[in-house]
């Protein structure tokens, strides 16, 4: 799944056989996610049924309120009971509105402090949990050699105290030492699970307090915030651990902002600490809340705030470097948006001025910013611009067909019609194949029988590939940029390093812990594989959208060129003397600070954003 090429077949990372596929508990979050992107009903009963979930009266509620089908909603009642088990809602994308965009989506970077030198080997108080009458010798002296860093012999001990239910009593005082063992080996998806089975106890456990914190470290390090958000409404904010407030408040904040419950997402992302790594994520999306709520003082504020903020890096990896400043580009943007929004051409143009021309998110502020130029009417700094942004620099990580149609506005405006036919006969060439197999496999999915379904859409594009494929490679790094999608490709990727460092161990261990917990994996990759692909099929819903818009707007503007067309021949047949003009000569010397030369087709990446065009109306 390390994506070295979108299309490349037999993927070393994703090549593995798939496993039979488990009853799987399925949430009334998941449930409208498989509505949503046009799952047909009888497809999402199935998947109800076949899931095994028992569904609380809360549950049953959520369907109603969110709306979905009388057969689904009776289809979870069918299998109600009084006890349920914990959900495992995905994740909602962020909403697109027009003028701000949903959160960026860079790859997930590992953050500081997941080793002990922060938690450390023994958490402070840990000692008092273990005055909880578990005091069998066995037990005690495994935890003694945990704490010895004979993660090995412990996990083994461990493990089996657990598969012979010697010390039932003792369950949860063992599963966090065996969670503690794995996580030290840095078999971080195994120690996730037993650290998930603890907190799922409640606060009330004496090792709640305890397992949170690494659960939160294990997070930060795979990018993979969903197993958090499953359980983090669910926690009392007064029982989060001091050591890991910060990243539940941020993410109960985004659970907040997905519901839609914008007040209260303000609330906890307020909540997040100035000094902790967070703080800049939690106030980009408390800028984002405050646009939504037309508070656009405040919003343009706390974008200020993220760009100004003064960063101490104590984490060093690139990934993360990159996250910063990715978020100050954009927070920058961002402001450029409200002004744009608010018809403030000229201050739009300044803010995204601003965006370095080293950022991921200068061609995209080069867009917008033509677009600002285009509204003021200075139609050869647009041109110019989209020039730059659609140069060969980065026509194969951007995909930004909205820029071609752009383009074709702009001579339309400078009345040249027919570089504007020119212009859309191609795009629309280019893009109709584009825009009918999106259409094609969005449907195929939306029918498609078994539980599998988004496995399927997931493997077609990131596994089995499609050499007749007419998507470019650039709409798969838009899609990448969805941060839940990026995030379980990085989990899933760390998980097969786990395998392998599993298979390295000892038989005596590799065929009891280490085949449980690959187990554990291949049933959490087949509920990863099938969030991806939800996600996936949402995010090519939206490209698919926006190129029947785009396809839509050019056959408009084609057929206002006919006309006008029409009225210039009309007008040139009866002003013969219009067409005796005297050809003009450009002098590209006008400046002593500046020199001017014509472009010859040729990019050089100096010369990016300087580009200016030359072009005279030819309008009557």
């Amino acid at each position: 799944m390390r994506l070295k090429s979108f299309f490349a077949k037999g993927s070393a990372l994703l090549a593995l056989a798939l496993v039979p596929m488990t009853a799987s508990a399925i949430t009334c979050d998941e449930i409208t996610n498989m509505v949503r992107v046009n799952v047909p009903s009888n497809i999402v009963v199935s998947t109800i049924q076949s899931s095994g979930t028992r569904f609380t009266p809360a549950d049953i509620q959520c369907l109603q309120a969110a709306g979905m089908p009388a057969d689904v909603v009776g289809a979870a009642q069918a299998q109600a009971a009084a006890a349920a088990p914990v959900p495992q809602p995905m994740p909602a994308p962020l909403p697109n509105p027009t003028m701000l965009p949903p959160l960026p989506t860079p790859q997930p970077v590992p953050m500081p402090g997941l080793g002990d030198e922060q938690l450390g080997s023994d958490i402070p108080g840990e000692g008092a949990a273990d005055a909880d009458g578990c005091g069998s010798k066995v037990l005690e002296q495994l935890i003694a050699a945990q704490r010895a860093k004979k993660n090995l012999t412990a996990s083994k001990g461990l493990f089996d105290l657990l598969q012979q239910r010697k010390f039932p009593q003792c369950e949860t005082k063992i599963q966090y030492y065996l969670a503690k063992s794995l996580y030290e080996l840095e078999m971080y998806h195994g120690a996730q699970f037993y650290f998930m089975e603890v907190v799922r106890r409640g606060p009330q456990n004496a090792y709640f307090k305890y397992a949170l914190p690494r659960l939160v470290a294990i997070a930060e390090l795979t990018g993979n915030d969903t197993e958090l958000l499953r359980i983090v409404h669910k926690i009392p904010p007064e029982a989060f651990p001091r050591n890991a407030q910060d990243h539940l408040y941020y993410l109960l904040g985004r659970k907040h902002f997905e519901a839609g419950n914008l007040s209260a997402a303000v609330d906890q992302f307020k909540r997040v600490s100035a000094k902790s790594e967070l703080y800049m994520r939690a106030k980009y999306y408390e800028g984002v809340v405050l646009n939504e709520q037309k508070k656009l003082r405040s919003a343009v504020a706390a974008f200020r705030e993220v760009y100004q903020a003064k960063v101490q890096l104590t984490n060093t990896d690139p990934r993360y470097v990159q996250e910063v400043e990715d978020l100050k580009d954009l927070a920058i943007m961002n402001i450029a948006r409200v002004y744009f929004g608010l018809q403030r051409f000229e201050n739009a143009e300044n803010y995204y001025a601003l965006v370095d021309r080293e950022s991921s998110y200068w061609p995209d502020s080069l867009f917008e910013r033509a677009w600002s130029n285009f509204h003021m009417y200075d139609l050869n700094e647009t041109l110019g611009l989209l020039l730059t942004a659609n140069s060969p620099y980065f026509t194969n990580h951007e995909y930004n067909p909205e820029l071609t149609v752009l383009r074709a506005l702009t001579f339309w405006s400078l009345c040249d019609f027919d570089e504007v036919e020119r212009i859309l006969i191609k795009f629309e060439g280019d893009t109709k194949p584009q825009a009918a197999e999106l259409k094609n496999f969005l449907n195929q999915y939306k029918s498609e029988q078994g539980q599998e379904l988004a496995d399927k859409a997931f493997d077609a594009y990131f596994i089995d590939g499609s050499a007749q494929s007419t998507l470019p490679k650039s709409m798969f790094h838009r899609v990448l940029r969805n941060r839940d999608l990026s995030s379980l490709i990085r989990h899933m990727d760390m998980m097969e390093d786990e395998i392998a460092l599993i298979d390295h161990q000892k038989a005596i261990w590799k065929d009891t812990v280490g085949d449980h917990i690959k187990k554990v994996m291949a049933a959490d990759r087949e509920r990863y594989k099938k969030r991806a692909g939800l996600v996936m099929l949402a995010e090519m819903a939206k490209q698919q959208k926006a190129l029947d818009d785009l396809l839509l707007q050019s056959e408009i503007i084609r057929f206002e060129v006919v006309d006008a067309q029409r009225k210039d021949y009309e007008f040139r047949a009866g002003n013969p003397d219009v067409d005796q003009v005297d050809e003009r000569t450009i002098d590209f010397a006008t400046s002593k600070d500046i020199i001017y030369w014509p472009f010859n087709g040729e990019f050089w990446k100096d010369e990016l954003g300087y580009y200016r065009y030359t072009e005279e109306p030819q309008c009557n």
